[in-house]
């Protein structure tokens, strides 16, 4: 998922085991498009969770191909970490709603995200 001060980048639902070439359709899919469509352009910094998924040499590779500037991160700080208590809000509210199947959590997802508030990203993302 994309936070900048408000939850409106694009996301992606990863079904099954994650693979580590996910990783690159996921950045060449929505990343640089985030970038844009948020009218960032090529003014950002990168901010990953230094998951071994997100930190393989081919997700390391297409990063430094595609000139993306890399926040320098400390593993294991999930604390830290700003989306990390937005995944908490999401999750919170897709539990309320009770989805009883695969198609209903992903739609939950998908609309508890949209809801999320403006302010709570902006102020996530100046702590």
């Amino acid at each position: 998922a994309c936070m900048v001060e408000w939850p409106d980048g694009n996301q992606s639902l990863v079904k099954g085991t994650w693979q580590p070439a996910w990783s690159l359709d996921i950045l060449d899919e929505n990343l640089l498009q985030s970038a844009l469509d948020l009218r960032l352009g090529r003014r950002f910094i990168f901010q990953q969770d230094n998951n071994p998924k997100h930190t393989a040499k081919i997700s390391k590779k297409w990063l430094q191909d595609n000139s993306v500037n890399v926040l320098e991160w400390p593993s294991q700080s999930p604390d830290l970490n700003p989306i990390e208590h937005l995944w908490r809000d999401l999750k919170m509210a897709v539990h309320r709603r009770f989805p009883s199947n695969l198609m209903e959590l992903e739609r939950c997802c998908k609309k508890e995200w949209a809801k999320l508030a403006k302010d709570r990203c902006a102020k996530l993302v100046a702590s």
